[in-house]
């Protein structure tokens, strides 16, 4: 049985305010090729179909056209979950008249976990999917205190497993495989997404994860991994697409799965096609007009890092012209200039340092040396006022 593994599409996602649903839609036609070319049995979707829960409609006209030709095209059958930044009940929505298209959608965990498990007949031979979708902390776990948060950690993998048992006691066919949403320990984070970011949840450990399965698909994470340590491959296939400037410096792809009762399962890296290049380039504006007058630029997404000797008026501007002569579309123009002691900032050293070293970083620039001690001082302790200010105000409810 031959399953092509994909996850995390965030259909609607927009990169610095860039529509990005021309390439959505250019993958989505790859993907299909690639399931009729490579005769796949199963799609597997494990979350994050959506970037938001309220997708614009041509978003969901791209995901229900793909289903269309999916169903008229093909034999193949679809499993597909829920991931954080999916609206649970809008994607399981459709899920009655879907699954007489051999399209099976699981939104959330109802009654009994039980009920995520899709048993299929493909081929001559059964296999079970526990399609267990993203869980929030707050959907299985009764309230504990936020302070409590080793409590919190362990009750969450026991609700976990408790979930894993029930759907594996529910799973009788000779091929088993588990799809889950949620951050593993030991996973990388891609370099668009940070700990805080990746969803209300408790990671998971290896040793939480069910045995006794032979595959384990998993989304949430962009960057593709497998995660060692459990008792068959627990593979990442990671976003389709690049959801930032840094991702887009390794490579995408989707994973074809062999499985079968008498043969080892086999794994296979499938590299989807760039749809459109994101660049970044690095310089003086004298440099940087050199590279877009001489570099390949055309249907190219490019962030722009400008050094400056001090502050100009007009240079993000010129920039953007010079790269658009050229084909390229500028998204981002981030200026780079020296400290009062000669010292470079960026907008990833800015990330580093505290409100307060920021304050005197830019009261340094500003006034060099005709700045006074005494004068900041005073500066310094109205701006702590009011970031108090701010702080009580996030706190409010």
């Amino acid at each position: 049985m031959r399953l092509l593994h994909t996850s995390d599409w965030h259909i609607g996602k927009k990169i610095y305010g860039e529509d990005r649903l021309d390439e959505h839609a250019r993958f989505l036609d790859w993907l299909l090729e690639t399931i009729i070319d490579r005769d796949v049995d199963v799609l597997l979707v494990s979350g994050d179909v959506f970037d938001s829960s309220m997708p614009p409609a041509r978003a969901t006209d791209l995901y229900y056209r793909f289903l269309f030709n999916l169903y008229g095209k093909t034999r193949t059958h679809a499993v597909i979950i829920a991931g954080n930044h999916d609206s649970a009940v809008r994607l399981a929505a459709p899920g009655q008249f879907l699954k007489m298209a051999r399209m099976h959608v699981v939104g959330g965990v109802h009654e009994s976990a039980k009920d995520c498990v899709v048993h299929l007949d493909v081929n001559g031979q059964t296999a079970a999917f526990a399609a267990v979708p993203y869980l929030n902390e707050g959907d299985i776990l009764p309230h504990i205190p936020l302070e409590a948060e080793i409590e919190r950690s362990l009750r969450y993998r026991e609700a976990m497993k408790k979930i894993y048992d029930e759907c594996l006691s529910a799973m009788d066919a000779d091929i088993k495989v588990f799809m889950g949403h949620y951050f593993i320990q030991g996973g990388t984070l891609g370099d668009s997404e940070r700990l805080v970011q990746i969803g209300g949840t408790q990671p998971v450990r290896t040793d939480d994860l069910p045995g006794d399965v032979d595959y384990i698909a998993l989304g949430h994470l962009h960057k593709p991994q497998e995660i060692k340590g459990g008792s068959c491959p627990v593979m990442y296939p990671g976003s389709p697409l690049p959801l930032s400037f840094k991702e887009a410096k390794y490579d995408k792809q989707v994973l074809l799965v062999d499985l079968g009762t008498d043969v080892a399962c086999n794994i296979e890296e499938v590299i989807v096609p760039v749809f459109r290049k994101l660049v970044k380039v690095e310089g003086t504006p004298e440099d940087l007009t050199q590279q877009a007058n001489f570099g390949d630029w055309m249907d190219r997404y490019v962030e722009v890092k400008v050094l400056l000797d001090g502050p100009a008026v007009g240079v993000g501007d010129e920039i953007r012209q010079a790269f658009a002569q050229m084909g390229g579309k500028v998204l981002v123009v981030e200026s780079v200039l020296p400290t009062a002691c000669g010292e470079i900032l960026s907008t990833e050293d800015i990330k580093t340092r505290t409100p307060v070293e920021i304050f005197q970083d830019f009261y340094r620039y500003k006034f060099g040396e005709s700045g006074s001690d005494t004068e900041l001082d005073e500066l310094l302790n109205t701006f702590n006022e009011l970031l108090d200010i701010s702080r009580e105000q996030e706190m409010e409810p």
